[in-house]
């Protein structure tokens, strides 16, 4: 069952919305947004140059090949979304949608319009459940686990904490999933602007919601194991980018990489 709204507290997927331009959120959500966007305008600008990250690496996973995918804190449905992306490859490719805001699932339905070749699924939990999720009927209805499977986790490990056991989150998933899986992340990094991101991070703890921001050391250490697909871990506008080459790295802040089980 999903859990009640709860509209007091503001909520990862929808202040993602809201810097995303959405109406899918709540004055708590606007007020975190807006207090992080005063001490670091960028804010706004990176959840933009993650959907586009999220373009360029599911386009580039169908065009390898991959027709199986695991989107882990899907957040509110932003066209195009991931099935989207894949389908217009392969109107077969399948997807399963994971998030745990019931504001998400009540927006599921727009994850849910499949070609009718291909199928989309939604399951209701979060990244820390990860055998609940691959043990979910829906997961297993839709995913053929022998078959390689890309898991997606964009922008969402960074609301993880060391205590949570986010590597180990990462490696457990993955060791589920066959050889030719892939692993494709995202994750907001300090790296080039220190002052105004610890204060970002400052002010989302204060209003519950944890961020622990990772250099590109830590966000490489997800991929142990894995080989990288070229140019490796790199800030996102530098992973085979497209046309639009005017922001900076500063202005993206996330890391991003490929990697296949070998």
């Amino acid at each position: 069952m999903a859990a009640p709204f709860d509209t007091d507290r503001p909520h990862p997927a929808r202040v993602y919305d809201y810097l995303l331009g959405g109406k899918d959120n709540f004055a708590p959500d606007r007020a975190a947004a807006e207090a992080g966007l005063k001490v670091n305008p960028n804010a706004a600008t990176a959840p933009l140059q993650n959907r586009a990250f999220l373009r360029r690496t599911v386009r580039y996973l169908a065009e390898a090949g991959i027709r199986q995918f695991l989107d882990i804190g899907t957040g509110l449905p932003t066209s195009p979304n991931v099935h989207e992306v894949a389908q217009a490859i392969d109107p077969s490719s399948r997807i399963v949608y994971v998030d745990n805001d019931p504001i998400v699932l009540a927006h599921a339905r727009a994850l849910l319009t499949s070609a009718p070749e291909g199928r989309t699924a939604y399951v209701d939990a979060n990244l820390q459940d990860g055998e609940r999720i691959l043990q979910a009927r829906e997961v297993l209805d839709n995913l053929d686990l022998d078959r390689p499977v890309a898991l997606l986790l964009f922008a969402i490990l960074h609301f993880l904490d060391e205590d949570d056991d986010p590597y180990g989150i990462v490696e457990r998933l993955m060791a589920r999933l066959p050889s030719g899986s892939y692993l494709v992340l995202s994750h907001i990094t300090a790296d080039f602007e220190p002052e105004e991101w610890a204060r970002f991070t400052a002010i989302m703890r204060r209003q519950g919601i944890t961020t622990r921001l990772r250099n590109r050391e830590e966000v490489a250490g997800f991929f142990d194991g894995l080989e990288l697909v070229e140019p490796g871990v790199v800030p996102i506008l530098r992973w085979r980018p497209g046309a639009d080459e005017s922001l900076t790295d500063a202005q993206a802040a996330l890391y991003g990489g490929v990697a296949r089980k070998p």
